[in-house]
């Protein structure tokens, strides 16, 4: 996908389903889920306006960057722009289709995330689809212009 396809994905985007947000382990240091992936990532894109839903069907109810934890998509009253996973690809074909059923807009899948079927279902049912892609670091790069090989947010752990 070109770059101007992800501006404007990014720019006409208002909420994100975040599959995959890691909860809290027993026992673990609270402030080790700061520094997890993909709840690093859900607190920059918070921070850029945008209205982030977490899913983890295993931590439903927690709270996480002042978002109660969602179990699925299905179970978001709100209109979803991106579908982002932080799944392994052999579960994005499922989470394609529900995708579909939500209607959103666009499926996103982290880095090292891919998969042919995934992207099929999205494209059949005319939903944006990308993969292999930080939706952090494609921001930082777009708008910011800023391409970091490791970001850190400093201030926000």
């Amino acid at each position: 996908m070109k770059d101007e396809q992800i501006k404007e994905i990014l720019k006409n985007s208002k909420t994100i389903a975040m599959i995959g947000i890691s909860s809290e382990k027993k026992g673990e240091d609270k402030k080790n889920l700061k520094r997890k992936p993909a709840n690093v990532v859900m607190k920059y894109m918070q921070d850029f306006g945008y209205k982030v839903y977490p899913i983890n069907p295993f931590a439903v109810g927690e709270v996480i960057n002042g978002e109660v934890v969602c179990e699925s998509l299905e179970s978001i009253n709100d209109k979803i722009d991106i579908v982002d996973v932080f799944r392994p690809s052999n579960e994005t074909p499922g989470i394609a289709k529900e995708a579909v059923n939500k209607k959103g807009k666009v499926l996103w899948l982290q880095y090292g995330i891919e998969n042919d079927e995934a992207e099929k279902i999205a494209r059949d049912a005319d939903i944006q689809y990308l993969s292999n892609k930080c939706i952090k670091q494609e921001y930082q790069r777009l708008f910011l212009k800023s391409n970091p090989v490791f970001p850190v947010l400093k201030d926000k752990l």
